[in-house]
């Protein structure tokens, strides 16, 4: 048994629940966000924390790496799909932000694999979503505010560029693209830096990441 979680759980009914019953009795009714965030799953990023959320302001969908697959049909599971789905259709939500990360475990496996794995991990797979980002960091010598791709600078190159391969995966989706397109709908690709705690956004007109606030 997780005592650890057992004992938050008392907290938050001895506290938080009674400080806001109302507001969670009325979010048994339903859900409605504005807001869905794509981040990933590590640990040390939690969306509702870093920009002090409430419960029902965010749809959260969490995968390894915060990646967006290209829409497609083969295979049967598409869970980041169906959420991505669920929050354009029926949600209905103003904004998609794609949120990545400094030190992602995911895309540092995706940038150190060997040359000769053979895809049996489960992570390497789903990570080869993300190959396309890893090419053009490793090409790359000055791009999204980067100098340069040796040591540490490679992982953040390759952090940045899958969030804008990510935003592009975003519009091979015929619902998202449409409501894009009649104005219902916007996408926006955030960096988090949660050893600085700084916060950039890419701005598409000249694939770059400048400071958001």
């Amino acid at each position: 048994m997780p005592e650890q979680l057992i004992k938050g759980y008392q907290r938050f009914r001895e506290g938080y629940f009674r400080r806001n019953k109302d507001h969670l009795n009325s979010l048994a009714e339903g859900q409605w966000p504005r807001i869905a965030i794509l981040s990933c799953c590590d640990s040390r990023v939690d969306p509702s924390v870093v920009f002090d959320a409430k419960p029902g302001e965010l749809f959260v969908i969490r995968n390894v790496a915060n990646l967006v697959p290209p829409c497609e049909t083969e295979g049967l599971f598409h869970g980041t799909s169906a959420a991505l789905e669920f929050a354009a259709t029926k949600l209905l939500v103003s904004d998609i932000v794609v949120l990545g990360h400094a030190q992602c475990g995911g895309i540092r496996a995706l940038m150190d694999r060997p040359e000769d794995l053979d895809m049996a991990s489960f992570i390497d797979r789903w990570m080869t979503l993300a190959e396309p980002a890893r090419l053009a960091a490793e090409a790359s010598q000055q791009t999204h505010g980067v100098n340069g791709v040796n040591g540490a600078n490679r992982y953040v190159a390759c952090e940045q560029f899958s969030i804008e391969h990510s935003l592009n995966n975003l519009m091979t989706f015929p619902w998202i693209k449409t409501r894009v397109q009649q104005g219902l709908l916007s996408v926006h690709g955030w960096y988090y830096d949660l050893s600085l705690g700084t916060l950039s956004r890419f701005r598409p007109g000249d694939a770059t990441f400048t400071p958001l606030c």
